[in-house]
């Protein structure tokens, strides 16, 4: 069993999409676009997709959520002074894990955890 893909409620994909692909550097698989608007944004995260959707099928709130997606990077600094380069704030860290918001408010993780050795 593996993770097929994540979609996030997103209310600007392309703005979505600079954070995710420009910023932490997701390459971007698939773009849907109706009526002149993009509808969706997929981008690729090792062997997950992550969909940045302006709807989602199924129940669940408006805006935004309190789930955590992380990332496993391989330091923390330089992640930390590439946010802080993109204008993010990071909002809360613990000695392995950088946290931040994207611009629909879902929280993200960059985490060493699981990658340093014990």
């Amino acid at each position: 069993m593996r993770i097929h893909h994540l979609a996030l409620r997103v209310s600007d994909c392309a703005r979505s999409a600079a954070f995710y692909s420009d910023l932490l550097g997701l390459q971007e698989v698939r773009r849907s676009v109706e009526d002149g608007g993009i509808r969706a944004i997929w981008l690729q995260t090792g062997d997950t997709v992550l969909m940045l959707e302006e709807e989602l099928r199924g129940g669940g709130p408006d805006s935004g959520s309190g789930h955590l997606l992380a990332f496993a990077v391989d330091d923390l600094p330089s992640w930390e002074r590439r946010l802080e380069s993109g204008g993010i704030a990071v909002v809360d860290r613990t000695p392995h894990t950088l946290y931040a918001s994207d611009p629909d408010g879902h929280r993200v993780g960059l985490t060493v955890f699981g990658t340093l050795a014990h």
